[in-house]
């Protein structure tokens, strides 16, 4: 017999004091503790290894700044902004991440999801401030510098919106919302992180990730679309505007703009060839191929030359200005009309770069500390917002090229930033022809590995078919009714799928395996004995107040006996007796003698005599399931069968034993616990 430790007592509020005095004390090599914790790089920075690692830094920093410069440019398309402002949030997420991430490897800056997410939010807030989002402005004329695009906004409004009480235009408006969701998304993960509050991340399964990144990728594409074929069509908002947006453009398809359209079809041939060679001889090469940099110049090129936008009406970038928009606070007012939406966004911006920079270093063979991540991230939109800079997160993408790239560092991350610099500097207004339908392509071919989600479908439910439920369901809803119910529906659905497994989990009777000490189950495999006038049953789940009844059904489904009726029955037939026995009647109702009714009161089916539960696979009970063991504890002691528990853990003991399942003192307790199913099954056959 195993004795169990006893434990030392805690006094929990003196621990709490103890925690609470260390935690509010402060001394100087606290305080630096604490500086050096917060900002990561003043630990490895004066340890860096310039010799071993600035060719690899410097390499992929220059590679991750070639790629930059045009997804960033692209993704201005999603979030409804200027690419100047995408421009500004990759250079400040490199260098904040740089002083306050921990990881070597990660990419941050604009990610197309996050970007998706800002623009739904920013679209929806011009349409109720009476915006026109299909307003194409004339850009306006001029070097590209920030005085003279001061004026690309030629309309502009008087409002008096969220507290706005100023000339605004729809530029403006825009990332004023943007900036505003941003700051409030950094404060929530700021807040998670000094709640700790990162375990939030672990409802977003694998499954309800790709999921909404395969239904939010589903959405960018089809936002793309109308840039692709050159047509104007109304930009659809609120729940269902992937449907609404395929049936417009298919209203509208004979508009199509046949330069545009040519245009898109040698872009996206380029790129797809590029990016299927280089996928087959990455073990080749030495860095990507920087298709997509080439492109747009060669693009740029064609279209000022070739006279596209005057000639054709094709739709241009426009000016991008130069240099820095000076600082501005965002808007309070703005930030209580985005609140909620900035929420998911918080969560899956940090989820995204949380499990990129875990993946890095488990491949690295280095740690993370999540905790600061979750501020890093929180920074990385709270400073940002104040430079005219939306959300970012890290980015799969960028972050395999970093790896593949010899990335060692985040000092790749400053190279990165300063090749974005030198764009906003000084090379900013030489995109000012580039077409629109070009950074469509790019957006589009950057979703391939998304996309090809749906060729692993049939694979995933091979592995696993609830798993593969929970993504068509979080895909589904993430593409056709928003990407924020998408993530709230997969998060619920997944949560109701783990409970509805553990309502209704396997059970089954066990057999012995020949010549051993073990027990399996007895429909799941050959050659096992049934041990005679005795029943073992095992649970595959905790025992609570959910899965109570099935627990029930189950055991007497599988034992044939229901103790309840059984108990029942035999009242009734002892009433009868009697009645027989008052008038005198010395014959049963079957016609049979007093002598013989015994053998009626114990009924054929019963063929046990003792009864063994599995409890390995109880992880738990709550007081309904102690009291679901007490009862059967009790019907079956009625019927003169004992109940044996085999194979508890310890919380589980402690649970019977607080609710009273062994009795007072616990004198029976070694006649109805044992460690292991053999040993209950001797100790039954032992009984008389």
């Amino acid at each position: 017999l195993m004795e169990r430790k006893t434990r030392a007592k805690i006094n929990r509020k003196e621990v709490m004091l103890a925690k609470l005095r260390k935690s509010c004390s402060c001394t100087p090599k606290k305080l630096k503790n604490f500086v050096m914790d917060f900002f990561p790089v003043l630990r490895w920075l004066p340890k860096y290894h310039c010799k071993e690692y600035i060719w690899g830094d410097v390499m992929s920093g220059l590679v991750i700044g070639i790629i930059l410069v045009p997804q960033a440019i692209a993704y201005s398309l999603l979030a409804g902004l200027k690419p100047i402002y995408s421009l500004y949030t990759s250079f400040f997420a490199n260098i904040i991440y740089f002083l306050m991430g921990t990881s070597r490897h990660v990419s941050v800056g604009i990610f197309s999801l996050i970007s998706l997410m800002v623009g739904q939010v920013v679209d929806r807030e011009l349409l109720l401030a009476g915006f026109d989002l299909n307003d194409d402005v004339p850009p306006a004329l001029g070097d590209g510098s920030l005085q003279n695009n001061s004026q690309i906004n030629t309309t502009a409004f008087n409002l008096t919106i969220a507290g706005m009480n100023a000339e605004c235009g729809k530029e403006c408006y825009a990332i004023g919302i943007a900036t505003a969701l941003t700051f409030v998304a950094g404060v929530y993960q700021v807040l998670m992180g000094i709640f700790r509050l990162g375990f939030v991340s672990m409802y977003l399964s694998e499954s309800v990730l790709d999921g909404f990144a395969t239904g939010a990728s589903l959405t960018i594409l089809t936002a793309q679309v109308k840039y692709l074929i050159g047509i104007k069509i109304p930009r659809s908002q609120g729940h269902g505007m992937l449907v609404i947006t395929w049936i417009n453009i298919f209203r509208n398809v004979s508009q199509a703009n046949l330069c545009d359209v040519i245009t898109s079809a040698i872009c996206i041939v380029v790129l797809v060839t590029a990016k299927e060679l280089g996928d087959r001889y990455k073990h080749k090469l030495k860095f990507p191929l920087p298709t997509e940099l080439v492109v747009i110049v060669v693009a740029t090129l064609v279209s000022h030359y070739g006279k596209l936008n005057e000639l054709y009406a094709s739709s241009v970038s426009g000016a991008i200005p130069t240099g820095f928009i000076p600082p501005k606070v965002p808007h309070f007012n703005l930030m209580l009309r985005v609140a909620v939406d900035a929420l998911p966004l918080a969560i899956v911006s940090f989820v995204f770069t949380v499990s990129l920079s875990e993946m890095c270093a488990k491949k690295y063979a280095y740690t993370i500390r999540a905790n600061q991540e979750m501020f890093a991230v929180g920074f990385c939109n709270i400073i940002p917002s104040f430079f005219h800079s939306f959300a970012t997160s890290a980015a799969l993408a960028k972050t395999l090229v970093k790896t593949s790239t010899g990335c060692q560092t985040q000092v790749s991350g400053v190279i990165s930033a300063m090749v974005v610099l030198l764009v906003l500097l000084f090379l900013a207004p030489l995109f000012y022809s580039l077409q629109k339908c070009v950074l469509a392509c790019i957006i589009i071919v950057s979703l391939r590995g998304a996309l090809r989600k749906f060729r692993d479908v049939p694979a995933r439910y091979h592995v696993n078919k609830v798993d593969t439920v929970v993504w068509v369901v979080t895909m589904s809803a993430s593409a056709l009714i928003s990407t924020e119910i998408g993530l709230l529906v997969g998060i619920v659905f997944s949560m109701l799928c783990i409970i509805v497994r553990t309502q209704r989990p396997r059970t089954a009777l066990l057999g012995q395996i020949q010549d051993t000490s073990f027990y399996e189950d007895d429909l799941e495999y050959e050659n096992l004995s049934s041990v005679p006038k005795v029943k073992i049953f095992r649970f595959e789940a905790p025992l609570y107040y959910a899965n109570r009844n099935y627990f029930l059904k189950s055991l007497y489904r599988l034992t044939n006996l229901d103790p309840n009726l059984e108990a029942a029955r035999r009242k009734k037939y002892e009433k009868k007796e009697k009645q027989h026995l008052k008038n005198g009647d010395h014959t049963t109702a079957n016609g049979l003698s007093i002598g013989e009714t015994t053998l009626q009161l114990v009924p054929k089916q019963i063929d046990f005599q003792a009864l063994v539960v599995d409890c390995s696979s109880i992880s738990f009970l709550d007081t309904t399931g102690v009291n679901t063991l007490k009862e059967i504890l009790k019907d079956y002691k009625d019927l003169n069968i004992s109940v044996l528990l085999a194979c508890c853990n310890p919380s589980v003991i402690d649970s019977l034993k607080r609710g009273g399942y062994f009795g007072k003192d616990f004198g029976s307790m070694q006649e109805m616990l044992f460690y292991s199913i053999h040993n209950a099954v001797q100790f039954a056959k032992d009984q008389k």
